[in-house]
């Protein structure tokens, strides 16, 4: 009669044990150089000997083959990855709105109105309170601004997070869902080197600008954001291509406003009337037809202000103005 001694390990050894497990996969037990996996032939080879390490190993990867980013997307059978620019972060069901089956035949008449109630309860399940319907409204209403004033989806991102932010810590009482959301892009484009000005973000807002300013400055405050103050060179760049100048005018635009910035010419001065006002300056140097009109159309401000940042950076340059 034999004795079978039952061993327990504690959770320190069991660590120990898988460590040296894992150490041993990580280098070759004949040569101790470095292994590698081989996807294709279901190996781990040693990178010095050649020696088969591991053999038969399990593809986790899909059963499919894909040549190329749209293939891949289309053979795809996973959700789209979540983002904080969806009130339930993309997680819940969306019904879409064809009425056809799988297999692209117009659905009857009775199946139209089951589903048109199914999109009803759906839509109504999908907020669950007044706070997500607030987070909703106010989603969508930064998306819509994004879109019209050209803003990247890193922006959309940081706006939806400054604003879950405010509702979240109750800043929104005495507000308008509109002009927290508009200040929230506001704040979010500036601190992602993409500003645009209170005209522009005002022209597409349901908001006053008075409003915006006030809404800005309090959530600004509250939040303890760090947003450094625009840098006119930032703008540069969107007029530059608006007005379909040259990459010459562009360079001496940057130029004109880093000799202005050295004379301190930047201070208490508006980064956008800084930034027309050098494009219009760098394409008269640059021998480009462009007038003051067409700028103040492009960067939302008058005339005269151009005009008088006009002089300022001729001023404040090495170069002369033309004649």
């Amino acid at each position: 009669m034999t004795d079978t001694t039952i061993r327990t390990y504690t959770s320190e050894e069991e660590r120990e044990e898988t460590t040296e497990e894992s150490g041993e996969r990580e280098t070759c037990p004949e040569c101790g150089g470095r292994v590698l996996s081989d996807a294709e032939h279901a190996e781990t080879v040693c990178e010095d000997c050649g020696l088969v390490v591991e053999e038969d190993e399990i593809d986790r990867g899909p059963e499919w083959r894909a040549f190329d980013a749209a293939e891949k997307d289309k053979k795809s059978r996973v959700g789209a990855p979540t983002t904080n620019m969806m009130h339930d972060q993309g997680l819940s069901t969306n019904i879409g709105w064809q009425d056809k089956d799988a297999y692209g035949r117009a659905l009857s008449s009775r199946q139209r109105q089951k589903m048109q109630r199914l999109r009803t309860w759906n839509e109504r399940f999908r907020t669950r309170d007044s706070k997500e319907r607030n987070l909703k409204q106010a989603l969508g209403e930064i998306d819509r601004m994004a879109s019209a004033l050209g803003l990247p989806e890193n922006v959309r991102e940081t706006a939806s997070v400054i604003y879950r932010r405010a509702l979240e810590e109750d800043l929104l009482p005495g507000r308008s869902i509109e002009g927290v959301a508009t200040a929230s892009l506001y704040a979010a484009a500036r601190q992602a080197s993409t500003p645009r000005s209170l005209d522009e973000i005002s022209a597409v807002s349901r908001v006053e600008k008075m409003e915006l300013t006030r809404t800005y400055r309090y959530i600004i405050r509250e939040l303890g954001l760090e947003v450094k103050p625009a840098d006119p060179e930032q703008y540069v760049p969107r007029f530059v291509s608006d007005l379909d100048l040259s990459d010459e005018t562009e360079r001496m635009a940057r130029e004109l406003l880093e000799s202005a910035r050295q004379e301190g010419v930047h201070s208490g001065k508006s980064p956008v009337g800084l930034a027309a006002a050098a494009v219009y300056a760098a394409a008269l140097l640059t021998n480009e037809k462009v007038t003051q009109n067409d700028v103040s159309e492009v960067a939302s401000i008058s005339e005269v202000t151009i005009r008088n940042r006009y002089k300022e950076l001729l001023e404040a340059s090495d170069t002369a103005a033309p004649a």
